[in-house]
C-alpha cells in the first residue's frame, strides 16, 4: 500500500496523520502480541510497540506546541493493520511476523516522507529522521525473523 501520509501541506494535518497512523500501529502490535506463540518474538515486539507509544507522545507534544487536535485513534486502515496479522495467526509466527513487515513498510514510507516535509520544523523532522530509524529497524528485525 502506498501512502501519502508525510506529504501534507500544513504542519498540523502532517502531525495529526502521523499520529493516525501511529494508533492504527500500536493496534497491530497489540494484535500481534496476541497471536504470537513464542514469548522472545513477544517480548520483542512489545519493545517496538514501546517505540510507537514513545512517538505518540512526541506526535502529541508537538501537536501541543501548534495548537492542533490530536487523534486519540487510529482510522479505518486499523481493520488491515490488524485484519492482515488475524489472518496471518491461522498459519503461524512467521506468517504474522511477514504481515507486520508489509505494515512497516507504509509507516517507514511516512517517516522518511515527514522527515523531508518543508512544512515541518527542524526539530520535527530530526524526530522523524528517529522514527524513521525505529522503523527501519522493527522491519529489519521482522524480516530477518520471518525468514529464520
Amino acid at each position: 500500500m502506498v501512502t501519502t501520509v508525510g506529504t501534507e501541506t500544513t504542519f498540523e494535518k502532517l502531525v495529526q496523520n502521523l499520529l493516525v497512523l501511529e494508533h492504527d500501529a500500536i493496534a497491530a502490535y497489540e494484535k500481534t502480541i496476541e497471536k504470537l506463540d513464542d514469548s522472545a518474538s513477544k517480548a520483542k515486539i512489545a519493545e517496538f510497540k514501546a517505540d510507537h507509544e514513545s512517538h505518540v507522545g512526541e506526535l502529541t507534544r508537538l501537536a501541543g506546541t501548534i495548537g492542533t487536535q490530536v487523534p486519540q485513534e487510529g482510522d479505518a486502515k486499523q481493520y488491515l493493520t490488524t485484519g492482515k496479522v488475524a489472518l496471518a495467526s491461522i498459519i503461524g509466527d512467521k506468517t504474522i511476523l511477514k504481515a507486520m513487515s508489509t505494515n512497516e513498510i507504509e509507516t517507514k514510507m511516512a517517516y522518511d516522507h515527514a522527515s523531508k516535509n518543508e512544512v515541518a520544523t527542524p526539530d520535527a523532522r530530526a524526530f522523524f529522521q528517529k522514527a524513521f530509524a525505529d522503523e527501519s529497524r522493527h522491519k529489519d528485525w521482522m524480516d530477518a525473523a520471518a525468514s529464520a
